[in-house]
């Protein structure tokens, strides 16, 4: 498996095959603080691909400072996270492809933009990962990494090529190597290679350190080459970290569940679905909590090592999950979190709680986030996510964004952005509707109580009931306020959509008028 390419593989035997695991270094650090976290005893076909290469990226500090300005910080400091491959397999024959969300017992869940947001430390928010997909890559890769891709028709590079122009070609331990010994051979490796003044070398250097990352890590693909389709998005390095990178992580995430429960693991950055199970699905016990109040909180995790077999734990994760009492399902867990060391979580609020279209280039898949409302301490209720009319069909999976040039922010306006809005719109509408349920019931249980208060002699002879009155006045308030935001966020929607719809209509008019010139 690799460290965010896939969730590895495993068979009957148990696994005596090296293991595998996803490690992030502290970014400008020679080594890690991190230790070595025992490893699932399961095979794995694919050495891990860390930052890069399992072992730690240097960056020189300029690079450092750029790589925060964009937003990866947090992500950067991530450290190694063992594959739970059992859990991740028993999850992705729990996928839902039909409302993109897990299927359990007591209904849907499915890790939302929060989760992202608060367990890995990308963004969410601004500019969707979009743009124009190409039918060869060869072009850009050779312009702004000066390396090759594999083929003529390919978006792949290869890894061990992207390594090596960053100085990190030999990067395995060597025999009787301490740790202190390996980390300062790597450093001096890497060091002669990254550009630290500014310039076209250090773009140049940077850039393949961010497909890198974004193409093995964030948007991983199965096998060992690299993807680049991520690079008409670096050509201006000053706008990477204008994007929604953790969106596209989880629509890419959500794309790869969705293919057969044949094939072992998931494309992808896998330990979002680890840690997000550790923390909804605490007793199955797959996860050993650790360092108290890090953050990103991936950091707060590691797999809890299992020595039997793969088949043997999938099949007793179904069980568990088919048995666990409903009160043990943990709906509201980052409830008490300090924000105010997580930075990037305020930056993402507004885009919680929100049925929304997920962009990860020529992937455009639903967030159901009205299937999963007990997160939000609210009924949950099945409900139908609006449909997208579109006048053309997505290409098959082994052809996406290869078969042709494909401009896919012209191919979804006006059929994806109106709709997106009109999705987002009708499901605030409906949380509208029950939360207003929610405080007319509030309402009239208040009456009720303040009507019981008055009747009594005096609070001396039932002071419960003037406890029960508060309890009830601050409840009522507090779903008020919640109605009166939805309220507010309702007419924000109707008025973007109304914005939206003239400006379709006046690019729809002016795409006409050559036409009838001619």
């Amino acid at each position: 498996m690799e460290g965010g390419g896939e969730g590895g593989q495993g068979d009957e035997g148990g696994g005596r095959r090296r293991k595998k695991s996803i490690r992030c270094r502290q970014l400008g650090e020679g080594s890690s603080t991190a230790t070595t976290e025992a490893s699932p005893a399961v095979p794995m076909e694919e050495e891990p691909v860390a930052m890069p290469g399992d072992e730690d990226e240097p960056v020189g500090p300029k690079k450092v400072r750029r790589l925060e300005g964009m937003g990866y910080g947090p992500f950067l400091r991530l450290e190694e996270l063992a594959p739970d491959v059992a859990l991740i397999q028993a999850l992705k024959e729990r996928w839902d492809p039909e409302c993109h969300a897990f299927l359990f017992p007591w209904g849907h869940m499915v890790p939302t933009l929060e989760d992202v947001v608060r367990i890995t430390g990308l963004r969410v928010d601004d500019q969707a990962v979009t743009g124009t997909t190409y039918t060869s890559y060869q072009e850009p890769v050779e312009r702004l990494l000066e390396l090759e891709v594999r083929g003529e028709r390919s978006s792949l590079v290869q890894r061990t090529a992207l390594q090596a122009s960053l100085g990190v070609t030999s990067a395995r331990r060597q025999t009787g190597e301490g740790q202190a010994e390996h980390m300062e051979r790597m450093t001096d490796d890497a060091r002669a290679a990254m550009a630290e003044e500014e310039g076209e070398a250090a773009d140049r250097d940077l850039r393949r350190f961010l497909t890198l990352v974004i193409g093995k890590l964030i948007l991983g693909t199965r096998g060992d080459p690299v993807s680049c389709r991520c690079l008409p998005l670096l050509e201006d390095l000053s706008s990477v970290g204008n994007y929604a990178w953790g969106a596209a992580l989880l629509a890419h995430l959500f794309d790869s569940l969705g293919t057969s429960s044949r094939v072992t693991g998931v494309a992808g950055f896998f330990p979002l679905l680890q840690v997000w199970a550790y923390y909804h699905l605490p007793s199955l016990g797959r996860g050993v909590a650790r360092r108290r109040g890090a953050v990103p909180l991936l950091q707060r995790w590691r797999f809890c090592r299992d020595e039997r077999s793969l088949r043997r734990q999938v099949m007793l994760i179904h069980g568990a999950m088919d048995t666990i009492p409903f009160g043990h399902v943990q709906w509201t867990h980052y409830v008490g979190e300090d924000d105010a060391t997580q930075p990037w979580v305020e930056r993402g609020r507004p885009y919680f709680g929100r049925d929304i279209w997920l962009h990860c280039y020529n992937t455009v898949v639903p967030l159901h986030h009205r299937l999963v409302a007990r997160t939000l301490g609210l009924h949950q209720a099945v409900v139908e996510f609006p449909t997208r009319q579109r006048l053309w069909e997505r290409p098959g999976r082994s052809f996406q964004g290869i078969q042709q040039v494909t401009d896919w922010t012209v191919r979804l306006d006006p059929e994806g952005r109106i709709p997106s809005l009109e999705g987002v719109l009708h499901s605030t509408i409906q949380q509208r509707d029950d939360l207003q349920a929610v405080v007319d019931q509030l309402r009239g249980e208040l009456e009720r109580a303040q009507q019981m208060v008055g009747g009594a002699s005096s609070f001396r002879e039932d002071p419960g009931r003037s406890v029960l009155e508060g309890q009830l006045a601050a409840a009522t308030a507090r779903a008020e306020d919640a109605l009166s935001q939805l309220r507010e966020r309702e007419q924000e929607l109707r008025t973007a959509l109304v914005r939206t719809t003239v400006l379709e209509a006046e690019m729809a008019e002016l795409r006409l008028r050559p036409e009838a010139a001619e």
